[in-house]
């Protein structure tokens, strides 16, 4: 009983302060603007999801990656009954409840954990060996110096020793079951682990009984503790992935949402007797974005969904001539600024305008945005549909929106298109006069 209560506060401390982290990531996604509902088309977002979210169709785009990382990916959506069957028997202090349940295909099941429990431990250790040993470039870049890199080592570390915990459990659980000991009915089928039984056979009853329940808190508590460390990680696109895909933008992908009230005011300018829809009239608050409430909703979305895998950035133009633009930068830092803004929040009720700081500027350079050729190669290459690009733009129509900041050729271009309708500095009434050539040829 004792045992009982404790696992239940075990999983209440796992539960709990991950649930609230969830909460709060939630507001803060919904600081951002609201934009038209991303519910149309069900039929296609439907497909866009179960394509890339469920299917993994980007990853295997790189084959090597993409393959580890569907190891990892079904080894922990299947893993998952497992989890569940130990945190049932924690709770009511049983041994594989599911057993008896499921009868033969229960030992299927065992079987196939195992097999991807090694699938796992493989990709786990393939990953270690591109981030630290071969040093991939895009695992390098400026961005992902300090606590990224870290935090990218850890969750593999912490993936290896749950997968040999639980392949550790499995190997005293079975010389157990073979003794008759009480607690560990006959149950499951261990092609992986007896392996280790082999070797763990001459032990005592009471040191493998030992090693057995070490090794089942040690797996269950790692995963209560895991679950906590993810919103704090790269990781929480485990959760964002799915949602993140289906409000992915439909719409051509170089195509740029224009602002209403600028719209208006070019319909006014061609037709002074044109009529604005009531409520269409006013003017925005802000033009563009300059700090992370500037932003929609799901652009904040798209920040917490990064996996920082840097593929944006190893196909982006901009980066690979040498320019200042990292799509992954953008991204981390939209939502690196987002938890600052969102503590700030919390510590301060009531002052919502800020904190002083802002995402253009303290975070993100004019010259990273301006760097940007909006090609739309890291949408493409995103394995989870973010788009890097709509921050982007939205930071460079404040920039020369409400801070007349901008390249000296476009602001050239700017006064070309404000006095001569085109971006050329020729006269609207010149306009034609390269066919004069063409006519004193013939």
């Amino acid at each position: 009983m004792l045992a009982q209560i404790l696992f239940v506060l075990a999983l209440a401390a796992g539960i709990i302060p991950f649930s609230l982290k969830l909460r709060k990531i939630m507001r803060n996604i919904n600081l951002g603007l609201s934009e038209p509902a991303r519910n149309d088309r069900r039929s296609e977002r439907w497909m866009v999801m179960t394509k890339v979210a469920l299917g993994q169709s980007k990853m295997v785009v790189r084959p090597v990656a993409g393959i580890m990382h569907i190891l990892i990916y079904v080894g922990f959506v299947i893993i998952n009954l497992e989890v569940l069957e130990i945190i049932l028997d924690g709770i009511f202090g049983t041994h594989r409840m599911f057993a008896p349940v499921l009868g033969g295909l229960y030992d299927l099941l065992i079987g196939s954990f195992e097999w991807l429990a090694i699938g796992v431990l493989l990709a786990c250790f393939v990953f270690l060996i591109r981030r630290n040993v071969i040093k991939l470039k895009r695992f390098f870049s400026k961005e992902m110096s300090g606590w990224p890199r870290t935090d990218a080592n850890l969750i593999l570390i912490i993936e290896i020793l749950l997968m040999t915990a639980f392949l550790m459990m499995n190997a005293t659980d079975s010389i157990l079951q073979s003794r008759g000991v009480e607690h560990y009915s006959v149950a499951g089928y261990f092609p992986v682990s007896s392996v280790f039984a082999s070797y763990l056979s001459s032990f005592e009853t009471s040191s493998l009984i030992l090693i057995e329940r070490t090794c089942w808190w040690f797996h269950i508590l790692g995963i209560f503790a895991f679950l906590n460390y993810i919103p704090y990680s790269k990781h929480f696109h485990i959760f964002l992935a799915f949602p993140n895909t289906w409000y992915s933008k439909l719409e051509p992908k170089g195509e740029i949402t224009n602002m209403e009230s600028v719209t208006n005011e070019v319909k006014l300018m061609m037709d002074p007797s044109a009529v604005i829809p009531e409520g269409q009239s006013a003017a925005p608050v802000r033009f563009g974005a300059k700090d992370v409430n500037d932003l929609s909703w799901k652009s904040l979305m798209d920040a917490y969904s990064c996996t920082e895998c840097g593929r944006c950035t190893s196909v982006c133009p901009a980066n690979i001539t040498g320019k200042a633009l990292s799509p992954r930068k953008i991204m981390m830092d939209t939502r690196d600024r987002l938890e600052e803004y969102g503590d700030f929040i919390d510590k301060n009720p009531g002052h919502e305008k800020g904190d002083g700081k802002s995402l253009l500027h303290d975070y993100i350079k004019p010259e990273e945005v301006w760097a940007c050729t909006t090609c739309n190669a890291c949408v493409e290459a995103c394995p989870v549909n973010i788009d890097p690009v709509s921050i982007i733009v939205e930071l460079r129509r404040n920039l020369v929106m409400e801070e007349s900041s901008a390249p000296s050729e476009l602001n050239a271009m700017f006064s070309n298109i404000e006095n001569n309708g085109a971006p050329w500095p020729f006269s609207p009434a010149d306009r034609f006069n390269w066919k004069d050539d063409l006519n004193d040829g013939k």
